[in-house]
């Protein structure tokens, strides 16, 4: 079993009042767009994207950490997916993201981290096998983290949970 709590929810990203970091599911600029990066970007204001500027462009799996500014949550982690059937070695790149989101927290000793969804909006990934990765990735880092306490998945639609909340317990149930 986990260390850290594990949670799954429905919910809108930017109102995560009890995580100390959100992830952004990013483009490459880290610029405010639709989606997570949007929701997140509008939520923080316009001081997120002038901190993000100077550390653009980011490449797929890699993440970066800016303040939370106007969110209610000290920091924001942005990670970039990969474009699904685009990137080559994209399950790796995926889980690249997941696994860079968790060491960049640890480091600056977050203890807890609120995930969407990354790749499975615009980025055409199936949300079955981002939910795979993301669950499996979050289990395999757990023995790595020294600081964090709870991993939370905030989900869009009742579907998109669903599909976390199965994921979820196929694996617990191995």
């Amino acid at each position: 079993m986990s260390p850290y709590i594990i949670e799954v929810l429905l919910g809108d990203i930017s109102r995560q009042k009890d995580v100390t970091a959100v992830v952004n599911a990013a483009n490459a600029w880290l610029r405010p767009g639709g989606g997570v990066a949007g929701a997140l970007h509008r939520a923080a204001g316009p001081d997120l994207y002038r901190e993000c500027r100077p550390l653009a462009p980011i490449r797929p799996g890699e993440a970066v950490i800016t303040g939370g500014h106007n969110l209610p949550n000290r920091y924001v982690i942005h990670c970039l997916g990969p474009v699904h059937g685009s990137d080559h070695l994209e399950a790796e790149l995926l889980s690249d993201c997941y696994r860079n989101a968790l060491l960049l927290a640890d480091e600056h000793g977050i203890d807890s981290i609120a995930f969407p969804a990354i790749s499975a909006g615009a980025f055409g990934y199936p949300v079955e096998e981002v939910a795979r990765i993301a669950i499996e990735t979050v289990l395999v880092m757990e023995k790595d983290m020294k600081n964090l306490k709870k991993v939370r998945f905030v989900l869009h639609s009742e579907r998109d949970l669903n599909t976390f909340k199965d994921a979820l317990s196929g694996v617990e149930g191995k």
